[in-house]
């Protein structure tokens, strides 16, 4: 009996359990009388690390949805917890998940990167990296780091989607958590402005933060990003959850998400963002064309020129600065707006002789890192698209654009032909936000950045597998018919 017991899987389990525990108990004893308090979060950070690992190992599912969490929240991490290259986090588990998903799927579940959305991320991807040559002599060091979120992230993100997300499930799982995560951003940024900043975002304003978040003594709010990403990714959920509230959803439903509307509308606001205007007009205008509703496109448009008409012609709510500073966005004698078209006018003359463009890193926040003796450095872009054109050349600038019109365009032709009514109105809503971020980002650079890029780059991923989810819900109903 005692030979038994003491070749019990139980206790064996159990021993080894209490022998890792005396093994740590001894290192962290060791760590700390060496290096003080370093020490130990050192090794707990490895085995953090270490379980994190056999977490996505055992799932990459489980990696791509830590991966969408942290991109909302990783700039909250840097404020609060600084000292940490928290960007390099997001390459850490796209690669880890990455090759979890090699060993975890069969190479029939890699079949869904068969398609042109897979080849045109691989292409751009292709083109950012042979930009490394670029004539123009850019820095090495610029390009390397402005590659990760033009093109490798873009890739990585596009690639791990299609092999892992594959049923209505995984979209209705994607749709709450960044539903929920854009909701705490927006009670995040609410917080900021009638209850007070976190340590982390006074020292954010107090580091230089504040040359561009406090305009006319007032606080532009950022919530857990700046104020132009924080405005624009409210305006994406504004799209987002006003085209579920009117789909064929429940009655509850159907008030929650007009609730949260509400809510991502007013951290819109406040975010003082005016690009975030051209997210909701081309956002609305995809969700009415995409849905063929005719009546809805008269309505809506209606709707839309009246309340683009109230803010250009008219002086209401001007005692409100979150509407005024929004109505600035239809001035065309505004200043800002006329120092980005002579900037522009200024690259203009200057890229005339360089179609392939300056190289990645030139412009920007890397151009003033690494390449301090280019002119390029010393203009903002003050746009992704002008970014674009800057970096790549008029023949870069070209063939991202083409490529993106063509991204849409085709997510149109399938969402045109998705039976399901319930999955439809999911992609719609979808798309709209993606297009509605891709175009504001001639104002800002929105769609290189996070959360907006994972959002973006997934929401095509869902409308591409989409044809097959709805082949699998068309089969259910069928066979619920027959029985």
């Amino acid at each position: 009996m005692k030979q038994f017991f003491l070749s019990s899987p139980i206790v064996k389990h159990k021993v080894i359990v209490l022998l890792v525990g005396i093994l740590i108990a001894v290192l962290v004893s060791l760590l700390t009388i060496k290096f003080e308090a370093i020490g130990p979060l050192v090794l707990v950070a490895v085995c953090l690390a270490i379980v994190f690992t056999i977490f996505v190992f055992k799932n990459p599912r489980n990696g791509l949805i830590t991966l969408i969490f942290y991109c909302f929240m990783m700039f909250f991490l840097g404020r609060e917890l600084p000292g940490i290259p928290y960007g390099i986090g997001i390459e850490v588990i796209l690669i880890l998940t990455l090759f979890a998903a090699l060993f975890f799927y069969a190479k029939k579940d890699w079949a869904n990167c068969q398609n042109d959305l897979f080849k045109l991320f691989l292409l751009w991807f292709l083109i950012s990296f042979f930009e490394v040559i670029n004539p123009a002599g850019a820095s090495i060091n610029g390009w390397f780091h402005e590659i990760r979120s033009v093109a490798l992230y873009p890739l990585l993100i596009v690639i791990i989607g299609l092999v892992i997300f594959r049923t209505e499930k995984d979209l209705n799982v994607f749709l709450l958590i960044i539903i929920g995560l854009a909701l705490v951003s927006a009670l995040n940024g609410i917080k900021q402005l009638h209850i007070g900043l976190s340590p982390g975002d006074q020292k954010f304003l107090d580091d230089g933060g504040a040359i561009t978040h406090i305009v006319s003594g007032k606080l532009r709010i950022f919530s857990f990003y700046d104020a132009a990403q924080f405005g624009a990714s409210q305006a994406q959920f504004v799209i987002i959850a006003i085209t579920l509230a009117f789909g064929p959803f429940k009655p509850w439903k159907k008030i929650v998400f007009l609730i949260l509307t509400l809510i991502f509308f007013y951290g819109m606001i406040i975010s003082g963002t005016r690009g975030a205007l051209f997210v909701l007009v081309v956002g609305m205008f995809m969700a009415i064309f995409l849905s063929k509703n005719f009546k809805v496109l008269i309505i809506g448009g209606t709707i839309a020129m009246v309340f683009l008409a109230g803010l250009k012609y008219t002086n209401i709510g001007n005692n409100y600065y979150e509407v005024y500073r929004l109505r600035t966005a239809l001035d065309p004698k505004d200043p800002s707006l006329n120092l980005r078209f002579m900037n522009q006018k200024i690259l203009a003359e200057y890229l005339q002789s360089k179609p392939f463009g300056g190289g990645l890193g030139v412009i920007g926040v890397w151009g003033k890192e690494y390449n301090k003796d280019k002119f390029l450095s010393t203009v903002e872009p003050d746009s992704y698209w002008v970014k674009v054109w800057v970096m790549y050349g008029i023949v870069g600038f070209v063939i991202w654009f083409c490529m993106m019109m063509y991204l849409f365009g085709k997510c149109a032709g399938i969402i045109w032909k998705t039976k399901d009514d319930k999955l439809r109105v999911k992609l719609i809503a979808l798309m709209s936000g993606a297009a509605g971020v891709f175009f504001c980002s001639y104002g800002n650079e929105i769609i290189n950045n996070m959360p907006s890029s994972i959002v973006v780059c997934l929401s095509l991923v869902f409308i591409y597998l989409s044809p097959k989810m709805d082949a699998a819900i068309t089969a259910k109903k069928m066979k619920e018919i027959t029985v």
